[in-house]
């Protein structure tokens, strides 16, 4: 095409414009990537779509687009659950990958019962139907193998049964549960009321050691209690009473008032003085508080316990990362008259139940005024009697409890989410280990900070500034290629192990924090959560559970346990409900997100 003068004129300078605009661009791009951070330095030219923090506008979206989201999760419920039905009942769980199935829990179909009331919840009324029949057709004295683990089948089987009653009111799982309870019953040492850790519920035969772990031998109050109630039956109900006679006589002086993981069965009494909220200990923890609510919070017994524990645990086994200043909760031993404590600075991702606990038990209880409910304490915090938890009390009473249990639930939520939004497929690890190593701040061994020492000095400061442990992180994702040259260390932490195995407890406490505090971010939280499990973990056949959760795309493990169509799907689906069928304040869930209804 012919030009004029005036048309070249006006292309050379067109030309020389976007010239200069492009070098400004790439200017600044060059720059940003090499902008280093206080805790990180962070490509922006990702290999993949990274996770992150939820974007502010999320805060607004509609009530329409979440209950869209909530028939996403149905959807995946009934992707898992047909091909469940489709390749593994009546066995225990399907194998995703290869359309297999695998009896681990007795081979009475645990998929099937610990679905039962999710499939309520989301009214799958044919999905339920044909559990039903499954769950009628079960004989409870036959089981592959031969022993059954006690605590698994009381969460997922008996509970799967009473919640799925609570719902449905379908008389047939009463008695259903009742025939198992009947079948397990041989399991209990007769004089502490604590089981063994498995039976032949054929022959009533026990197998295990004497020493018995904290949570397979004190996680059955729930259930027992609300069994006894719906067949009123004193039978029942003693086996949770006098499990918690036992657990309230035992003595703790050497644990802070904490109940430890090792327990003589014969005895009653703790071996060693191990302390974790993690796997061996923490649904026994848990059912502290939720058997007080359940009980209509008359059983005071249940409710200083868990005051005892929690007040251990805020002041003993809370930390602080060195940068990032995450809070985490780890375990230790306690000091004995040959040897220091020790604290391993290991965070699992089963340890993420603990903020959902504490913020439901600031939500439920009067903590600035125990008195009301009879609890003392200063009694509490008698050194005489528990050692020197009384010292942890003291220490406590200068804060607002309330407000203390609720910022201990914030800041672990918080990790328990960077954790999540820290790493390439937007999954969390099974197991970090922390890093120890602190500038500026350290306790008098320079090895670690405990969060009430942080908290102390910023109440003695006057309190200005972010609370210790609270402040917002932003996620540091690293590429294949960072790592590869050795970045990727301003986490905090290290995977210690890396894989995600559809587990729930990070997601149950992000629902609790949405439904007790309203804040958004929280739901936005567990929405980016729900992606990745749908985009890294979903297969033709099911969901498979991730051997790492730093590599995209992920190598996958032939396997979907029941808990996830149990507690991981559904914490998920009442999360992006806007009406609550299982308010917090009418309905206690078990360690199994299994819901049963307080007791009036």
């Amino acid at each position: 095409m012919w030009a004029t003068p005036l048309h070249r004129a006006f292309r050379s300078s067109l030309l020389l414009r976007n010239t200069i605009y492009g070098s400004l661009i790439l200017l600044a791009l060059t720059t940003l990537m090499y902008i280093k951070t206080p805790t990180s330095t962070t490509s922006i030219i990702p290999h993949y779509t990274q996770p992150s923090e939820p974007p502010r506008e999320l805060e607004d979206v509609s009530i329409a687009e979440w209950v869209r989201r909530s028939v996403q999760v149905k959807q995946a419920f009934l992707h898992a659950y047909r091909n469940y039905e489709r390749f593994a009942a009546p066995h225990d769980e399907l194998k995703p990958l290869t359309q297999g199935k695998v009896d681990n829990f007795n081979g009475w179909g645990v998929s099937a019962f610990d679905s039962l009331d999710t499939m309520l919840l989301m009214n799958l009324d044919d999905e339920y139907t044909r559990a039903l029949d499954l769950v009628k057709k079960v004989n409870f004295k036959k089981s592959e193998p031969r022993f059954v683990p006690f605590f698994e089948t009381i969460i997922r089987y008996l509970g799967g049964l009473l919640s799925a009653y609570a719902l449905s009111k379908d008389q047939i799982l009463v008695s259903r549960a009742q025939d198992l309870a009947k079948a397990l019953d041989p399991v209990f040492n007769k004089r502490t009321g604590m089981p063994y850790y498995s039976v032949d519920p054929s022959s009533g035969e026990t197998l295990g050691p004497q020493l018995g772990i904290l949570a397979e031998i004190a996680s059955l109050q729930l259930e027992y209690t609300y069994l006894a109630k719906l067949t009123k039956s004193k039978h029942f109900l003693s086996r949770s009473q006098t499990l918690m006679k036992t657990l309230s006589s035992a003595n703790l002086q050497h644990t802070g008032g904490m109940f430890p993981i090792q327990w003589n069965i014969t005895s009653g009494e703790p071996f060693a003085y191990r302390l974790s909220v993690g796997a061996q200990a923490d649904s026994a923890h848990e059912y502290l508080l939720k058997l007080y609510l359940l009980t209509g919070k008359k059983d005071k017994r249940s409710l200083e316990m868990y005051i005892r524990a929690t007040t251990h645990i805020i002041n003993n086994l809370l930390y602080l990362s060195p940068t990032r200043h995450l809070l985490y909760v780890t375990d230790s031993d306690m000091p004995t008259f040959d040897r220091a404590s020790s604290t391993t600075h290991i965070f699992e991702h089963l340890s993420c139940f603990l903020p959902g606990l504490l913020a439901l038990g600031a939500h439920t209880l009067p903590l600035n005024n125990l008195t009301r409910l009879g609890i003392n304490l200063d009694v509490l915090g008698n050194e005489k009697l528990y050692g020197h938890v009384g010292k942890g009390y003291h220490r406590l009473k200068k804060y607002n409890l309330k407000e203390l249990h609720m910022w201990a639930a914030e800041g672990l939520a918080k990790t328990c989410w960077i954790t999540y939004a820290d790493q390439p497929t937007g999954l969390g690890p099974d197991e970090i280990m922390m890093a120890t190593v602190h500038k500026n701040v350290a306790d008098a061994n320079g090895d670690s900070y405990l969060w009430m020492d942080a908290l102390d000095k910023w109440k003695k400061s006057g309190g200005h500034g972010v609370i210790p442990g609270l402040a917002d992180h932003q996620p540091i994702i690293y590429t294949e290629f960072e790592r590869s040259r050795g970045t990727g260390k301003g986490h905090d932490y290290e995977l210690r192990k890396p894989g995600y195995l559809l587990r729930p407890e990070t997601i149950e406490s992000i629902y609790l924090m949405w439904r007790i505090t309203g804040d958004w971010k929280w739901r936005a939280r567990g929405w980016t959560i729900f992606e990745a499990i749908e985009k890294q973990t979903k297969t033709r056949y099911g969901y498979a559970s991730v051997l790492s959760v730093d590599t995209v795309p992920p190598a996958l493990s032939d396997s979907m346990p029941s808990y996830f169509l149990a507690e991981t799907l559904k914490y998920l689906y009442l999360m992006f409900l806007e009406d609550d069928p299982v308010s917090l304040d009418k309905w206690v869930f078990n360690t199994e997100a299994h819901a049963f209804p307080v007791l009036v």
